[in-house]
């Protein structure tokens, strides 16, 4: 896909329902390959959709992406009255025990009805499934939003999520790779410190991630604000261009768009040109920040760079992409999930 000049290697998120005169002339100048969009961003149906369009209307040439965390659970910007409440992950582990088969067709469904809620309102790309494998004694950031502790359910049920979401037409985006699942801290708050030793780490928290990374079909990975001493003691898997070339193309094999998690976390440190250079050197394909805060965008924008070869594919995908299945009866297929859910 050829555009010129090539989009910013930056997702953004903005302030509120509408786009600010101020936030329009900022994502027009810099043109970011795409948004997030948050709870603060969201009304109506009506709303969302023309809101969708008005930031697309922005870059003419080509259909940026849009985002957002509709995960189900305690992890949906999309809520009632307008769309529907969907279980969190970990509720369908106790399923999978009862009946695996049965586990993986509620899930893939499960998400295919939020994948067509996204795609009716533009947006395209959902940020899930939450791939980390959580440990005893880790922080709850992760906790229910992870399927399992088991590592082979965890790939299991995630794959299920990317099928559901390709059924709809909508990429997934799997996270946080290579793993949060250990973290004893927020990495919103502080930046966590992963002691484990690596071969524990390839036999559990890389396995997800390494047998997601085998689907063919196109997706995004989000990277962990997580330091790994095994791998890189100085620098998170964001910054760490040990952790993403050797772990996350290496051993694990990722093939995808890379995003950073959020640069304006608290794991993160420095200004924001730093954080994004940082980024960017280490191997991130799109920088990601999510608060709406114009001067550290624009402080992002100075050093993110343009969208490489990875993400100009992408957004070739993303434009071409139809949904490859439709639920005829939503309300029906509802009711399916959560009978399944309540009969294990």
């Amino acid at each position: 896909m050829t555009i010129s000049p090539a989009p910013l290697a930056a997702v953004f998120g903005l302030q509120g329902l509408t786009l600010t005169d101020a936030e329009r002339a900022f994502f027009k100048s810099v043109r970011p390959a795409g948004y997030i969009l948050f709870a603060r961003n969201i009304d109506s149906p009506s709303q969302v959709t023309a809101l969708v369009g008005d930031l697309r209307s922005l870059t003419p040439e080509f259909e940026a992406f849009v985002l957002i965390d509709q995960e189900g659970g305690r992890v949906q910007r999309l809520k009632p009255p307008h769309w529907r409440h969907a279980p969190a992950s970990g509720e369908f582990e106790p399923l999978h025990a009862a009946d695996p088969a049965k586990a993986d067709a509620m899930v893939r469904l499960n998400i295919q009805l939020i994948g067509e809620e996204l795609k009716a309102l533009g947006i395209d790309v959902n940020c899930a499934p939450v791939a980390d494998v959580p440990v005893p004694g880790a922080h709850d950031i992760i906790g229910d939003r992870a399927f399992s502790k088991d590592p082979a359910i965890v790939a299991r049920l995630g794959a299920a999520v990317c099928e559901g979401l390709w059924d709809a037409g909508v990429l997934p985006v799997i996270k946080h790779i290579p793993g949060h699942g250990r973290a004893m801290s927020d990495s919103h708050l502080e930046l966590p410190v992963v002691t484990t030793g690596l071969d524990e780490l390839r036999a559990t928290d890389f396995v997800p991630f390494r047998e997601l990374s085998k689907l063919p079909g196109l997706m995004f990975g989000m990277t962990a604000h997580v330091v790994y001493t095994a791998i890189d003691p100085q620098n998170p898997a964001t910054t760490s261009a040990k952790v993403i070339s050797e772990v996350i193309r290496g051993e694990i094999g990722f093939k995808g768009v890379l995003i950073s998690d959020d640069l304006g976390m608290k794991a993160l440190a420095g200004p924001f040109d730093e954080r994004s250079d940082a980024a960017r050197a280490a191997g991130c394909d799109l920088m990601l920040h999510c608060d709406g805060n114009l001067a550290d965008m624009e402080a992002v924008a100075r050093t993110a760079g343009p969208l490489g070869a990875r993400g100009l594919k992408a957004l070739a995908d993303v434009q071409s992409r139809r949904p490859r299945a439709k639920i005829a009866n939503t309300a029906a297929a509802e009711f399916k999930i959560i009978d399944a859910l309540r009969h294990v």
